[in-house]
């Protein structure tokens, strides 16, 4: 068996020399002639004890906590156990108990002065620390910030019974303590937010209240992603906008998506952009029994394949306009599940390259439902967007287009269609995504500003990709066909203060604002319901927007009109009479 030498050797010599020590003691504190027998009999347990069986040498004495002392004392009150029956007739029991807690004693004072001088000039404390959050979590943080910079000052926690405690030494405060006692004292250099199951409301709670006390705030990530086997100080990440802004759906229901995907061939259309690549995540999550990525980007579709490949995902690289390898592509799969996120969303961009847009978002949408009725698959799922919603521009316009289509395909008329349960999900933006203004902002500000926004008073909707994603296919699982349903995004922030919280959270000094203008079709504030037409579902999140009905018939005549006319504006309006287009 191969030892660290030097701790063998230095265990070796302390359970010696203390051994000796304690008997010593004891026997002269009893008037007890000396037993060398006895004391050389519970050496060879001890050293045997410590070396062969419970390996304590390998306990680090520099890095020591109340664990490493417990475990200590734990080793040689089991090599007590051992020993006692040989020597009890010997040495009375009172005489071995005592030298046994005198060497427990003498065993952890010397740990503990070992760890003070070794860490006392090395591991100079800094700098001030809080840790909210009282649990398993911040008690483990609290263990490894012993060898950093930081020393912990007060535990942050809301059960009044906490707050009357202290764990080594530390308190236990609540809010209201802390901040009285940073305003006697000034600011604190960290806070850390160490409640990993906390809600993302709960975090922004906790960062209103605290953020003026502290320099800087750091969270610890979610259970889901924190590393196995890796110290918790490691995965501290400074708090974002994403973890004020996101909100946690309450009636997330994962049982109605497993048994929606579960051991379904899923085919997703725009599968490497920001929405069609975590859906395929959650797909592969939810147990889907074949993936089909289909992308006209080659780049997007080499990423998302890279990422899954252990899930071996069917890979088309195709645009949907192209109808015929369409049809090749869902004759070849035979998906049970069609997700179609790809379009164009770019505000801006769809302005400058209209036909281009008409082509991809309607014919594009047009193809793939025809396609997945045509070839019997089960459900289709249409990715729809707030901005449908009395259109100001032609993105919104060309998807209120497809939301029509999906809603009338599946009319009584239309036989054929009836057996696919074609359904729409309409939200708002996404925190992260590709067209996401976080990004842009993040880049301003690394580039010292201004941040530009198009103006003071604009507000959209938020939410996290992977909550999206999620509510979209729970809203798929309970849709029977026609349905256009509705997420609840919460409240619309001020991008203005969005872009002020970021600034904040940067720490950078001088940043400014600058506003520069609406752009072309675009709009101050996004409403996700036409009129006030809907119905509840099951879950409080998701709603169901009134059907608006429109001939199947004249719609196809309408749409290719749309894609041969000069005037694409003027049929645009013609098919969507509530298009008011903005052109700032």
């Amino acid at each position: 068996m191969v030892f660290n030498i030097d701790k063998r050797i230095l265990n070796f010599l302390v359970i010696i020399i203390l051994t000796t020590l304690t008997f010593w003691w004891t026997f002269f504190i009893f008037h007890t002639p000396v037993s060398w027998q006895v004391i050389a009999g519970v050496i060879i347990v001890r050293i045997f004890a410590s070396l062969l069986i419970f390996k304590d040498y390998s306990l680090s004495w520099s890095k020591a906590t109340q664990r490493t002392f417990l475990l200590k004392s734990m080793v040689y009150m089991a090599a007590f156990v051992v020993y006692f029956p040989f020597f009890y007739g010997k040495v009375h029991f009172s005489l071995l108990a005592s030298e046994l807690f005198l060497y427990l004693f003498g065993i952890n004072f010397l740990m503990y002065v070992y760890y003070y001088f070794i860490n006392k000039n090395t591991m100079a404390k800094t700098k001030a620390a809080v840790i909210y959050g009282a649990g398993k979590a911040g008690i483990k943080l609290e263990e490894e910030f012993i060898n950093s910079e930081y020393k912990v000052k007060y535990f942050v926690d809301d059960d009044p019974i906490l707050q009357k405690r202290s764990i080594d030494s530390i308190k236990i405060v609540s809010k209201e303590v802390l901040k009285k006692i940073i305003s006697k004292n000034g600011k604190l250099d960290l806070l850390v937010i160490a409640m990993p199951s906390a809600s993302k409301e709960r975090v922004k709670e906790i960062y209103e209240k605290l953020s003026p006390c502290f320099k800087s705030i750091k969270i610890l990530p979610s259970f889901d992603e924190i590393l196995k086997n890796k110290e918790f100080s490691a995965q501290l990440k400074d708090i974002s906008v994403e973890d004020l802004l996101a909100r946690h759906p309450k009636d997330l229901d994962k049982r109605a998506i497993e048994k929606f995907i579960k051991d379904k061939k899923v085919l997703i259309t725009g599968a490497g952009g920001s929405i069609g690549s975590e859906i395929a995540r959650q797909c592969t999550a939810f147990g889907a029994k074949e993936l089909v990525l289909l992308d006209h980007s080659e780049y997007n579709l080499y990423a998302i394949a890279e990422e899954l490949a252990i899930h071996k995902p069917a890979l088309v690289m195709q645009s949907v306009v192209n109808k015929d390898l369409l049809e090749k592509s869902f004759e070849k799969h035979k998906p049970d599940i069609v997700i179609h996120a790809a379009a164009y969303k770019h505000v801006p961009l769809v302005e400058e390259n209209i036909t281009e847009a008409i082509i991809n978002n309607v014919v594009g949408t047009k193809n793939v439902i025809d396609c997945a009725i045509k070839h019997g698959v089960k459900k289709f799922l249409l990715i729809s967007t707030d901005k449908a919603v009395r259109p100001t521009n032609v993105m919104g316009t060309t998807k209120r287009i497809c939301e029509l289509y999906a809603q009338n395909v599946v009319s009584l008329e239309n036989v054929e269609a009836n057996s696919t349960e074609i359904v729409a999900v309409r939200f708002g933006n996404v925190l992260g995504s590709s067209g996401s203004v976080i990004p842009k902002f993040k880049s301003q500000i690394e580039q010292g500003g201004p941040i530009t926004i198009t103006h003071p008073d604009i507000t959209r909707y938020f939410m996290l990709i992977p909550e999206a994603c999620e509510l979209v296919l729970q809203a798929a699982s309970i849709g029977k066909g026609g349905e256009i349903f509705i997420l609840d995004m919460g409240e619309p922030v001020k991008i203005v203060d969005l872009a002020q919280k970021m600034i904040e959270l940067s720490g950078s000094e001088g940043v400014g604002i600058e506003f520069v203008g609406l752009r072309p079709g675009e709009k101050l504030y996004e409403e996700l319901l036409i009129d006030d037409s809907e119905a509840n579902t099951e879950y409080e999140s998701i709603t169901v927007a009134g059907k608006s009905e429109y001939d199947i018939v004249k719609l196809n005549h309408d749409i290719f009109e749309l894609v041969s006319t000069k005037d694409k504006l003027g049929k645009l309006k013609e098919i969507v009479p509530e298009f008011d287009h903005k052109v700032n």
